[in-house]
């Protein structure tokens, strides 16, 4: 409805100020987006919520934390108004090894097959999919009552890449 988006951002930022918690905003991109040219009713409230918005965060005295994947769709205005930015870059072959092998510590339970160092070379993914493809491998492994194997991983890929739609071409 009308006015409910401003008054629960009210309470919200009340709340915050009287308790000094820390804000975090996931998917900030989503809320925090840029302002449209106004074709119609809608817009025109949309943009009055981020105006609103904007405001909020610049009377807020604590600190609040904006995280997303899609900085570009952020209005100017509130990244201008940002004390600090901390990009987390994608993660490189070296990098995605590193990940690989937390995923899977000295105790997993993996086959004589899994070879981490083809997977960093050839999975180019974040730490959070190469995070889902290795949880996916496990259920597919506890299922067939097998050790994690390269089948499995490769499988959990495929799926992973299928999912954020992207497309891969498999190592063999």
């Amino acid at each position: 409805y009308i006015g409910e988006t401003e008054k629960n951002l009210e309470r919200i930022f009340t709340a915050a100020q009287n308790t000094h918690a820390i804000l975090f905003f996931d998917e900030a991109d989503a809320l925090f987006g840029k302002r449209s040219e106004v074709r119609d009713a809608h817009d025109r409230y949309a943009n009055i919520e981020v105006g609103y918005l904007l405001q909020k965060m610049e009377e807020y005295e604590g600190v609040a934390i904006l995280a997303t994947n899609l900085r570009s769709h952020m209005d100017d205005a509130f990244v201008r108004r940002m004390h600090a930015i901390v990009e987390f870059p994608f993660p490189d072959e070296l990098h995605r090894r590193r990940i690989w092998e937390v995923m899977f510590p000295p105790e997993a339970p993996l086959a004589e097959d899994v070879d981490l160092a083809v997977l960093a070379r050839e999975v180019k993914l974040a730490g959070g999919n190469i995070r889902n493809i290795a949880l996916t491998a496990a259920f597919y492994a506890a299922d067939a009552g097998e050790t994690i194997g390269m089948s499995h991983l490769l499988r959990a890929a495929r799926r992973e890449h299928q999912k954020i739609g992207r497309t891969w071409n498999e190592v063999k």
